[in-house]
């Protein structure tokens, strides 16, 4: 007959595996929507620089647009912690990849591919990265923009975006974007679409990155700030002949 001192470690155990258990079971710190072109010379992301803690617009200066290697750039929505945890498994790609030292490199078409990989294996697990991402750059000429969520759903096109912007962002670009766009044409027209998000969006903040790639190299714009409207009249009495609202 067993006792009950020999079943108390098996509970022990038990209730231990469950509660040592590391997942993100939901969001907490949260980025909002990233846009990325293609235009003629290369890529442009831009995303603002708001981290919200649920609905409170907590943290005003987090840079969610990052170099991977010397060809791709990333953008991330979602969940910032494992958006770190995501930089740190392209670092390591990225350092595996120069130990060879054979005189090629990764570039955005591998780092997108590993990436939708790495966020359909996690699903898997039921232990997803709380992110959508968006990949791009340019190797040998070729340009390369494509994204991915966090089950893995993945394809490329000439623009992408994430979060709010699939919905408010993209039509503009259908309807405006064109191959030949040249750098200035194109972030007028990231601008465009990032001044709808903050009028939008309640996570959006205005206060924003541009970051561009081209054969040259990758740059990320100092933060800077759009100018707004703020007195149209939908905005100034929004319920104004809504019966029943406060």
């Amino acid at each position: 007959m067993m006792n009950l001192a020999d079943s108390a470690p098996v509970t022990n155990n038990l209730l231990g595996s469950e509660a040592d258990s590391q997942r993100t079971l939901y969001p907490y710190v949260t980025g909002t929507s990233v846009i990325g072109i293609k235009y003629k010379d290369g890529i442009l992301f831009a995303a603002d620089m708001g981290g919200s803690y649920g609905s409170t617009l907590r943290y005003k200066s987090v840079e969610r647009l990052k170099s991977v290697g010397k060809h791709s750039v990333i953008g991330a929505s979602g969940e910032i912690s494992d958006f770190q945890e995501i930089m740190r498994y392209l670092d390591e790609l990225i350092l595996y990849d120069n130990m060879w030292d054979d005189g090629n490199s990764v570039g955005p078409k591998e780092v997108h591919n590993y990436l939708t990989r790495v966020m359909y294996n996690r699903r898997n697990k039921f232990n997803p990265l709380w992110n959508s991402l968006v990949l791009g750059g340019i190797k040998n000429g070729q340009k390369y923009l494509g994204t991915v969520s966090m089950i893995g759903v993945n394809y490329v096109d000439d623009h992408v975006a994430t979060g709010f912007g699939n919905h408010l962002a993209r039509p503009i670009l259908r309807d405006e974007w064109h191959e030949n766009l040249t750098y200035e044409e194109g972030v007028k027209l990231l601008e465009k679409c990032m001044r709808v998000l903050l009028y939008r969006d309640r996570s959006a903040v205005n206060k924003l990155q541009i970051a561009k790639i081209t054969d040259e190299g990758f740059t990320l714009s100092e933060p800077y700030s759009l100018k707004t409207f703020w007195d149209f009249n939908a905005f100034k009495n929004p319920t104004l002949g809504a019966e029943g609202s406060w």
